[in-house]
């Protein structure tokens, strides 16, 4: 329907159409996008959107709107947008249709992850983008349920070169649409105003009343239309009192139309409720509806003629405040009625819609409506919509009198709300779970969510406390489970480190080697086992313990939850025991197994521990992609782990502004998080990036501070490495002395080549004579036996810089150009320029060169590279970049042309070796 003075509307918006017709047209072209639709209610938001939709040419317009009253309720406005492309579903890689078939109810099966699913909405509209130009329309986005919203904005974000475009009209950006186009709209101005307003009248006015009109309007077209209508006789003829400017625009236009309803006929106030409470616009189910109150059809004609709202095979509102206006205007006992009305005529094939009007139509306690909403509830978790859960728990338990049910009901709810991110409710919920009668498992099971709040908060901080309490309450219940949640308990005092109470590690330790283990104990429980041992009893005792803890995570089958929850920490093992290798296996596994399930929660802290690796390796382009990966999901969901990798990354580049920065950015994030494991790492990389610059006064400081850090003791002993080397370059022998002396402790029990090099590395640093050189050379063997590269490139580094003072110039140009070379070669610039400068000193002068991919590719054409090379089809890019396949087909191409290549097998020799490519290379 077009309502009175719609196309007028569009007085004044001359600029925002031509925008449109522009963006329309970059979308056609394959460059797809996302706008954003700002302004306050009745500004004319979606006026501009039926404008729009019906001025496209070539395009298929999918529409979808968000209703106050379904924000519960999960996937509503994701399935407006996708069910016109749900037979092409089959096109999608597995885990993507899975994802999408689960939250529809298409299928049983696993709740879906959140990204996963809002890959799989990706995948769906780009196909059908691909088939014909696509633009969904989403007006009302303020009040999008949680998953529609978070996959809607994923796509917004994500959407590159395909035509497909998505417009969002919204009173207010929320975070998921920060970052997009802006159209922000405004009042009209005065000429714009008055010719609307005209344009709707059709009696003259006298122009005192016109000139208040659009005072009072203050440029809001719907203003515009419906303040006339408050005017009374008087007012019409210029006998009115001073304007009251108080109160809100949108409010005042809900004023008016509240008046308009409560002066309808009762049977009309009615219907207009019934329709306000049931958002589907579904006529047939508001006749039935009206049928059970005894309305009439005849009740829908005073509305039809006030312009309220109109019903054809939709009920429709003139505007969403009509909507908010009736419902607000109807009293409790009536809107308890509509909604009864609902529940009774829903069809049964709508369990979940008919339970929620039934639970608000509800006096008081009402067991079998609590019983119907805790189903819905169920149901909606098999879909993943966790927000959606977490309110129909909630409500259910105001519906529920019987204390320890209601206890349960709470305790449940709180656990939804915990897992939607809604931690105040869900704090509130719990509160009302400990007041139900005494059971020891529940008071555990609530001690256990507090901790876990806590830890996603503080990362670490707060949550030590509260876990290890939760766990020493398991003890007696469930020792299975108290050795899980100590072990949840350590993890956050490990992350808590300095930052947290110190001594509080060790209580937990001591309190976890209480708790006796199964006598065939889970990977889990080795790893507890060895990590307390480590504390409790030294390196000798823990180091056999904790290395058939590292065997039992990269060998054996883990169900999904131990690999998402433990395997970073069963990584933290393989650091301890200086066994890279096993550290690589289980950072890739924890990688990959967050892609395939999609945990996005998980996924920043996978991508930073598997980065890190990449940078050890000198693998500086990998490192990079996943620092980016780790920097988008954090955008995307507003939380995540310190920037480690974007750190790390930008310290082994040597580029001082950028690595100092983001130092300063992340330390400040971590203090105010208390996350003291993020500060000793911080501290390590500031003396990694001093040594390189051979600022080594600063590095010492630096690395000092990291070697005082007793409780992050893998990162701790990296920092002991930096300190050596800066203090033998600063003639501080002692120190590096006693830091060798403790660096030996952790790598004597150990048997790797990472630990033997560089102890023999530090060792050389401190020697002298035929001593040094053995012991480098040493070094170089142990560590050319690991695939950590950059380690190599400094050894030969320090050889090459002990060559020279020991004037052996021939000797030293030979180790120094193969440092210099490789450090080129990876991107680490800093440890270039100190290689080249020792170089020519040496006697062979080297220009300053900078890694040749660096300014080729951009960051995005650079990950695409990386992943083509490694061998992963445009798909599987497509889902570890969280963008489209077509977008990676269109970055591919011009990798290509930029690098001058033609098959993959060529940009994977370019890329991973530099070599030249044969002009004979397959093609694939």
């Amino acid at each position: 329907m077009v309502w009175p003075g719609r196309p007028a509307v569009l007085l004044g918006r001359r600029a925002e159409c031509a925008l449109f017709d522009r963006w329309q047209d970059a979308v056609k072209a394959g460059r797809g996008g996302a706008l954003v639709v700002l302004g306050e209610p009745g500004i004319g938001k979606s006026a501009l959107l039926d404008h729009m939709a019906s001025t496209t040419v070539g395009f298929r317009v999918v529409r979808a709107a968000g209703v106050e009253a379904e924000t519960e309720l999960p996937f509503g406005v994701l399935h407006q947008v996708c069910a016109p492309f749900l037979a092409t579903l089959e096109h999608l890689p597995g885990p993507q249709e899975d994802a999408l078939s689960a939250a529809f109810g298409l299928r049983t099966g696993a709740a879906p992850d959140r990204l996963m699913l809002s890959l799989a909405v990706l995948g769906l509209l780009s196909e059908a983008a691909v088939r014909q130009p696509l633009i969904c329309v989403i007006d009302d986005a303020q009040w999008l349920d949680p998953g529609s919203a978070q996959a809607l904005t994923f796509v917004a974000h994500r959407v590159g070169a395909e035509p497909l475009g998505l417009v969002f009209a919204t009173r207010h950006a929320g975070n998921g649409l920060r970052g997009l186009q802006e159209v922000r709209l405004t009042g009209l101005g005065p000429g714009d105003a008055r010719a609307l307003l005209h344009s709707a009248l059709h009696v003259p006015l006298d122009e005192g009343v016109v000139e208040r009109i659009a005072t009072e309007a203050r440029g809001s077209p719907l203003a515009l239309l419906e303040l006339p209508r408050t005017l009374t006789a008087a007012g019409f003829a210029g006998g009115f009192g001073p304007p009251d400017t108080a109160a809100a625009v949108p409010g005042r236009i809900e004023d008016s139309f509240r008046s308009r309803v409560l002066g309808l006929p009762p049977a009309t106030r009615m219907l207009l409720l019934v329709a306000a409470a049931e958002p589907t616009g579904d006529s047939a189910l508001l006749w039935r509806a009206a049928a059970r109150l005894g309305i009439g059809v005849s009740a829908a004609t005073a509305a039809e003629t006030d312009g309220l709202l109109s019903i054809d095979t939709k009920v429709v509102f003139r505007h969403p405040l009509v909507r908010s206006a009736v419902y607000r205007a109807m009293p409790t006992s009536q809107r308890r009625a509509a909604h009864r009305a609902l529940a009774e005529v829903t069809d049964p094939s709508e369990p979940d819609r008919r339970a929620w009007h039934r639970a608000l139509a509800a006096v008081g306690f009402d067991e079998e409506a609590a019983a119907e909403l805790e189903g819905s509830a169920h149901r909606a978790l098999a879909r993943g919509g966790i927000a959606a859960a977490g309110a129909f728990l909630e409500r259910s338990v105001a519906l529920t009198a019987e204390p320890a049910a209601r206890a349960g009901r709470a305790l449940r709810a709180a656990r939804a709300k915990q897992q939607a991110g809604a931690y105040d409710s869900a704090l509130d919920l719990l509160a009302l779970a400990d007041r139900g009668p005494e059971n020891e498992r529940r008071a555990a099971d609530s001690e256990l969510l507090r901790g876990q709040i806590a830890f996603a908060r503080s990362f670490g901080g707060g949550a030590t406390s509260v876990l290890l309490s939760a766990a020493r309450r398991f003890e007696s219940i469930d020792a299975s489970r108290s050795r899980d949640v100590h072990l949840q308990a350590l993890a956050a005092a490990m992350l808590a480190g300095r930052l947290g109470d110190e001594c509080r590690i060790a209580e937990v330790a001591r309190s976890a080697r209480r708790v006796p283990s199964a006598s065939v104990p889970r990977a889990s429980d080795l790893l507890l086992d060895g990590l307390t041992l480590l504390i409790v009893e030294g390196r000798g005792a823990a180091v056999p313990v904790l290395r058939r803890a590292v065997s039992a995570f990269t060998t054996e089958e883990l169900a999904p939850e131990e690999e998402l929850y433990w395997l970073w920490l069963a990584g933290h093992g393989a650091g301890l025991l200086w066994d890279d290798e096993s550290w690589r296996v289980l950072a890739t596994r924890l990688l990959r197994s967050c892609e395939i399930r999609g945990a996005i929660s998980i996924l920043p802290v996978a991508a930073a521990t598997r980065a890190g690796l990449h940078l050890l390796s000198g693998e500086l382009l990998q490192a990079a992609s996943l620092a980016e990966t780790a920097a988008d999901v954090t955008l995307m969901t507003g939380a995540g782990p310190v920037a480690y990798a974007e750190v790390g990354l930008a310290v082994f580049r040597g580029r001082d502004d950028e690595a100092l920065a983001a130092i300063r950015t992340a330390t400040r994030d971590s203090m105010a998080r208390g996350e003291g494991m993020a500060l000793t790492y911080l501290q390590w990389a500031t003396a990694v990036l001093h040594n390189g610059a051979c600022r080594y006064e600063q590095a010492l400081e630096s690395a000092r501070q990291a070697g005082a850090d007793s409780s992050v003791q893998r990162i701790r002993n990296w920092a002991l490495a930096e300190l050596i080397e800066a203090g033998v370059r600063t003639a501080h022998r002692d120190l590096a002395d006693e830091a060798l002396r403790e660096l030996c402790r952790t790598t004597g029990p150990c048997s790797s080549d990472w630990a033997a090099g560089v102890e023999a590395q530090c060792r050389a640093l401190l020697a002298d004579g035929p001593d040094a050189e053995d012991l480098y050379r040493t070094a170089l063997g142990r560590l050319e036996r690991t695939r950590l590269c950059a380690a190599v490139a400094r050894v030969h580094l320090l050889y090459g810089e002990w060559l020279r003072r020991e004037r052996r110039h021939l000797e030293a140009r030979d180790q120094l150009r193969q440092a210099h070379e490789m450090f080129v070669r990876f991107g680490m610039d800093g440890f270039a320029e100190r290689a080249r400068s020792e170089l020519s000193a040496a006697g062979e002068p080297t220009r300053t060169r900078r890694s040749w991919l660096g300014d080729e590719l951009t960051p995005q054409e650079r990950r695409i590279a990386m992943l083509a090379a490694e061998g992963c089809t445009n798909p599987e890019i497509a889902s570890r970049l969280f963008i489209s396949a077509s977008t990676v087909d269109y970055h591919l191409r011009k990798v290509f042309r930029k690098l001058k290549v033609t098959t993959r097998t060529q940009l994977a020799r370019l890329l991973q070796d530099a070599q030249p490519i044969p002009a004979d290379a397959n093609r694939l």
